[in-house]
């Protein structure tokens, strides 16, 4: 009887079963793999696979499920299960500590009217009694009568208390007697940069922009743990909705150094690009020794303010406003005091990113920019919202290689409206796409507390320019929406490029940190009315998931 076959069988079994065994054995470890999905890394090829591995908080590998599968083996793994991923969200400007605040604040936002706002803000009182009452969020532009409220009402309801409340972009607020007094404000109160609103009755407790501060610096201080609240809730809520890093725009150092605290101790993970505020105190601890950088947290940039906003009548424009006739906005600082402050900037290789709404802020913003900057460059100044550009001043952007950092929801915000405030010149208005074709490349925030923190609601007013109930058929000025992969490009590698961190975070490569969003349906495929019902199932940072939906 032959028995070599069954030999040579039995012998090429064993050796498939060892070959087997050793394939598994140098299989290489990995902390977290995941798979069978459709993942958009935000490279520049825009490349898509089903699967990669993570390990120690960084990208290892990508490729198609078998092919990770084959080569890693890991303690935890992710079935996508035709799920879609994408690098984490970046908001390229918000106000992270503010929005956390707010939260512990009267939130008016979605109020109707002025008597809604009062309604609000007694409820807040009867269950937060406190020596002031603070709240922000008011909108008169949502008010069936569009002019700001007198502090009459706010007086009648609250004679004794004083109280400050902030509309909802900021620049201005109403303030009532009492709080006014306290503040030593009268009818001859000045300041540069701001406007104390008068009626023929004397003042009426609306500060705009600069003249805010007569109260804000009355206002009692929130404690360290107030703060260490806001900014845990902050965080919370932010993991929630896909966001892993986030550009607060303008901070102290107090504030910084309690962040950095809250990050050394791991209490605080999300990452942030904090902007400093213009102080003496941040100039001589922050600028004057150069870049400060952690695995969390970047300090390399000063935010300044050249005017106020649009809805307030604060913006600097060339010309009057179209239904305000004797007012063309406001100018905050002077020249010299923007030069002092580029020249310490440029010294010590910091960025510079100032606040300009109205069409002449940005012209005189460009062109002094310019006077340092001289031509192209990698200094990566940014013009924060850019929202309202001359046609003959875009070019400014790309000679000067000018960063616009905008806010997509700020043009289906404004869009009832604009057109009152700026007549024909609107249409040089919320220009994203222009911007982009500039330097190639434009990075997308949303400005929250101003608006949601949601940043799906941002790519889909990036991409189709409309409000949740479609409003207006075909888009407002649609000439300058985003493609889907710009908008996803300017939330992810392009917001990380604008904080000189693309070579970190921002796209899914490897080498880069495992910031990844998981979300219910495909944001660049789905049809563009369910954009907004897009849900974020899991949220992961440096290779840790730190949001999962129930």
């Amino acid at each position: 009887m032959n028995i070599l076959p069954e030999y040579f069988s039995r012998t090429l079994c064993v050796f498939s079963l060892i070959l087997l065994l050793l394939s598994c054995m140098k299989k290489q470890e990995a902390d977290l793999v995941i798979t069978n999905g459709k993942i958009y890394t935000a490279d520049p090829e825009f490349t898509i696979v089903e699967s990669l591995a993570i390990k120690k908080g960084k990208i290892i590998a990508l490729g198609t499920s078998e092919e990770i599968l084959k080569t890693f083996s890991a303690a935890q793994t992710i079935d996508l299960q035709g799920q879609t991923a994408y690098p984490g969200f970046i908001d390229a400007h918000c106000h992270f500590l503010g929005y956390g605040l707010n939260l512990q604040q009267a939130d008016l936002t979605g109020t109707l009217s002025f008597d809604d706002v009062l309604k609000k803000l007694e409820d807040f009182y009867k269950k937060n009694p406190a020596p002031w009452i603070i709240g922000r969020g008011w909108d008169q532009n949502d008010w069936e009568t569009r002019k700001f409220p007198h502090k009459s009402k706010l007086d009648a309801v609250f004679p004794d208390v004083p109280v400050f409340i902030t509309r909802i972009d900021g620049h201005a607020a109403l303030a009532n007697t009492k709080a006014i007094k306290m503040a030593g404000i009268t009818e001859n109160s000045f300041i540069n940069g701001g406007t104390f609103e008068k009626d023929g009755l004397g003042l009426t407790g609306i500060l705009i922009d600069n003249a805010q501060v007569f109260i804000r610096n009355i206002i009692p201080k929130e404690t360290p743990a107030l703060k260490t609240r806001a900014l845990l809730e902050a965080q919370e809520n932010c993991f929630a909705v896909g966001l892993t890093s986030i550009a607060d725009a303008g901070m102290d150092k107090e504030d910084i150094l309690l962040i950095n605290s809250l990050h050394e101790n791991k209490l605080l993970q999300m990452k942030i690009y904090a902007m400093l505020n213009p102080t003496l105190e941040n100039f001589e601890f922050f600028v004057k020794k150069g870049i400060y950088i952690t695995p969390k947290l970047s300090i390399r940039s000063i935010k300044l303010f050249a005017d106020g906003a649009l809805g307030s009548r604060g913006a600097l424009l060339l010309k009057p406003y179209s239904d305000d006739p004797k007012n063309s906005g406001l100018l905050l600082h002077d020249k010299v005091y923007f030069s002092k402050i580029f020249q310490l900037a440029f010294d010590n290789n910091y960025q510079v990113n100032t606040h300009c709404i109205g069409d002449s802020a940005n012209r005189l913003l460009l062109n002094w920019y310019g006077e340092f900057l001289k031509t192209k460059n990698d200094r990566r100044w940014r013009i924060e919202h850019a929202q309202v550009v001359s046609e003959r001043d875009l070019e400014l952007f790309g000679r000067y290689s000018v960063i616009p950092s905008v806010q997509p929801t700020h043009a289906t915000s404004d869009m009832y409206w604009a057109e009152q405030r700026l007549g024909e010149r609107v249409k040089e208005a919320y220009a994203y796409k222009r911007l982009l074709d500039q330097n190639g490349w434009i990075a997308n925030g949303s400005d929250f507390p101003v608006e949601s923190i949601n940043p799906i609601l941002g790519f889909y007013a990036a991409v189709v320019r409309k409000d949740q109930k479609g409003y207006p058929p075909g888009g407002f000025q649609s000439r300058d929406a985003l493609s889907r992969g710009e908008a996803l490009k300017a939330m992810t590698l392009w917001a990380a490029k604008a904080a000189f961190e693309e070579k970190i975070k921002g796209s899914l490569e490897p080498g880069k940190s495992a910031d990844i969003v998981i979300t219910d349906q495909d944001l660049m495929t789905i049809y563009e009315e369910k954009i907004p019902i897009v849900q974020v199932v899991t949220t992961i940072s440096d290779g840790k998931i730190v949001y999962s939906k129930k």
